[in-house]
């Protein structure tokens, strides 16, 4: 249950979110999470949505420097520990975790977060052997 995730190069000025969005917008495009790193200089937004493959094609027409990444998608305990409980069990099998992010859940007392690891498939092996809910593109 891999989830294709688009990375957006964005430089610090004023409006370039914006102007991410409404390309988005004007194409029929949901966004179903995002998170945003930034430097000074730059950020990389990355976001998941309903229709990844044209959101790059349209975002890419409109000039911005994009890529796809495969990452996957849990569904976790909204209860203290619920994190530590998926990221114990990726450690002990020496999964690193590059970066992950949350983002709203549809369903009461679950939270879901983005994952992005360097083994997709073992980290899904271990987290469904551990109980935890992998979620696929359609769920998000």
């Amino acid at each position: 249950m891999i989830i294709k995730q688009i990375s957006v190069f964005v430089e610090n000025k004023r409006g370039r979110l914006a102007e991410i969005t409404k390309v988005l917008q004007d194409n029929g495009i949901d966004i179903r999470a995002l998170c945003i790193a930034d430097t000074k200089d730059f950020g990389i937004l990355r976001i998941i949505v309903d229709n990844p493959d044209k959101a790059v094609e349209v975002l890419k027409e409109d000039g911005f420097t994009v890529s796809l990444t495969k990452v996957i998608g849990i569904g976790i305990d909204d209860t203290p520990g619920g994190l530590y409980q998926a990221m114990a069990e990726l450690d002990k099998e020496e999964i690193s975790v590059e970066y992950m992010y949350a983002f709203l859940s549809r369903c009461e007392k679950t939270a879901y977060v983005i994952l992005r690891v360097e083994d997709n498939e073992k980290a899904i092996e271990v987290l469904v052997k551990s109980g935890f809910k992998v979620m696929s593109s359609s769920e998000i």
